[in-house]
């Protein structure tokens, strides 16, 4: 180097002069290193705030293309309109003689078929010709549609029940009041079922449903709503226990959690709990089950002591807390791993650095799921069969591909943990493959989360641990019903009719599926 070779020109014997090259070549070496270091720790810096500026205004699916839509986009959109009515208002003839731009309908879906429709006939004014006075003649019919709702609308169940005396014995005779999920409570099935929905589906706090009802001159105290609350969660507590037991029954499932804070009594502050979710797998014949289990903390023993000696398929995250159901002794799970999670680390890569070989490996992993989409409507056996003839091969390939890269990328920085963190979980991965039942993702658990994730935001934290236990339960039944295609709100008021009745021998035909 150019600092070595100066050392000639100076007037030093042989020995300075090897002392000192020694000192300058380690001083060197150090550099290096340090800047070596210095460039990990920045890669690692721009691959984490990419990641944060990806949560903060990424797309949810990760597409690839680098154009994303503004935030601000419906401001915009709706100051458009505006400046377009205010011009109108300005110029009366802007709105009848400016040439009419095509609308786009594009995105316009057709009116729900089963909603109920009122009917509005606009006949002219006088049947005759404004022209020549002759009689008109139908010719067609111009129908428009337009979506409208209406807000709660509280009304009263009257219920009269005559009461007839015998003279002769003097005994009374009345028709007897049917059993109700509150007994003597004012609220009937319909009202139950609004409160639970606002609180669990719309993730409203009782006080905003308090404040719903008052604006209809309908008092509705907080105590009496969480009265309410707590007595039909109780009620609905077999349903939750026959829907998990329907649940363990299956040979495959996805498991996921995510943290609630917790009020602790007595301080006003808030601790972690968790919410797991367990979900049944969509690619077995069976009902849509998705379990929520509230627990105070994360520990593994919580899917243990739920998952008991339930032997599966078990689709998982990286998490350390369910290592030990597939290593245990006795009924151990078999584990299989996330493509979504191991896509989400090549994605972060390509979005911090547009790293060419994340790009190659998002492709490859996009093969995968263009075969998962092109065998979704297939039967078990011809799914098994396309993911042997095309899924197999392209996982052949990205392996060796990714062994090639790995070996040319030095340990530590982004590329290396990406590659690493797929390479590790190499036989889950591929597991799905060798199936026709087994799914590619965790993806369907984690979106029956995310409604819960979001909503928490409005309701802050539970208030105890018998509360998110509740909450769960309630969640549970919402969320199956939904999977199932049905009404939410509907099915929880007629399982209130008849569930005070119903023989626990049939509590089956009450559960939200869709069987």
């Amino acid at each position: 180097m150019k600092s070595l070779a100066q050392l000639d020109q100076l007037n030093l014997d042989a020995d300075a002069k090897t002392q000192v090259a020694g000192i300058v070549q380690t001083l060197l070496d150090q550099a290096q290193q340090e800047i070596r270091v210095q460039e990990l720790k920045i890669q690692a810096l721009t691959m984490e705030l990419a990641h944060l500026r990806h949560i903060r205004f990424g797309k949810k699916n990760e597409s690839l293309s680098s154009v994303q839509p503004s935030l601000f986009e419906e401001f915009v959109l709706a100051d458009i309109a505006a400046i377009g009515a205010e011009i109108e208002q300005i110029d009366a003839t802007a709105k009848t003689n400016a040439p009419k731009s095509p609308r786009a309908r594009a995105d316009r879906q057709p009116l729900p078929d089963h909603l109920p429709r009122i009917e509005y006939r606009h006949e002219p004014v006088s049947c005759q010709c404004g022209q020549c006075g002759r009689d008109l003649v139908k010719i067609s019919e111009d129908v428009t549609e337009q979506l409208d709702v209406e807000s709660a609308r509280f009304f009263v169940h009257r219920h009269i029940r005559p009461q007839y005396a015998c003279k002769s014995c003097e005994t009374v005779t009345a028709e007897p009041v049917p059993p109700a999920i509150i007994d003597g409570g004012m609220a009937a099935p319909g009202l139950l079922a609004w409160v639970m929905t606002n609180k669990y589906l719309n993730h409203l706090p009782l006080y905003r449903i308090e404040q719903i009802a008052a604006r209809e001159q309908v008092m509705l105290p907080r105590s009496t709503l969480a009265e309410w609350v707590g007595r039909t969660g109780v009620a609905l507590q077999s349903l939750v226990d026959r829907l998990i037991w329907h649940l363990l029954k299956g040979g495959t499932l996805h498991a996921d959690e995510t943290p609630v804070a917790q009020l602790e009594p007595g301080n006003g502050k808030t601790r972690k709990a968790y919410l797991w979710a367990y979900r049944s797998n969509d690619l077995d014949p069976g009902p849509r089950i998705i379990i929520f289990d509230y627990q105070a903390g994360r520990s593994g023993r919580h899917a243990h002591n739920f998952l008991q000696n339930w032997q599966g398929h078990l689709l998982v995250d990286d998490y350390g807390g369910y290592k030990s159901l597939f290593s245990r002794t006795t009924s151990p799970c078999t584990e299989l791993a996330c493509w979504a999670h191991a896509r989400r680390k090549f994605f972060d890569l390509h979005a911090a650095n547009n790293s060419p070989m994340a790009f190659e490996a998002l492709q490859r992993i996009g093969d995968l799921y263009a075969i998962e989409s092109e065998g979704k409507q297939l039967t078990i056996e011809a799914r098994q069969q396309l993911r042997a003839e095309k899924s197999l091969p392209v996982l052949d390939a990205l392996h060796d591909w990714l062994m090639q890269i790995r070996m040319q990328i030095a340990n530590g920085g982004a590329s290396a943990k990406a590659l690493d963190y797929t390479l590790k979980r190499w036989p889950s991965l591929v597991r799905y493959a060798h199936t026709g039942n087994l799914p590619i993702d965790n993806n369907p658990v984690e979106n029956a989360i995310r409604p819960i994730a979001i909503g928490k935001k409005n309701w802050l934290f539970t208030g105890s641990e018998r509360a998110g236990q509740r909450a769960a339960n309630i969640q549970t039944l919402f969320a199956t019903a939904q999977l199932n295609g049905l009404d939410p709100t509907a099915w929880l008021k007629e399982i209130l009719v008849k569930l005070p009745t119903w023989p626990n021998s049939r509590i089956d035909e009450l559960l939200p599926l869709n069987t």
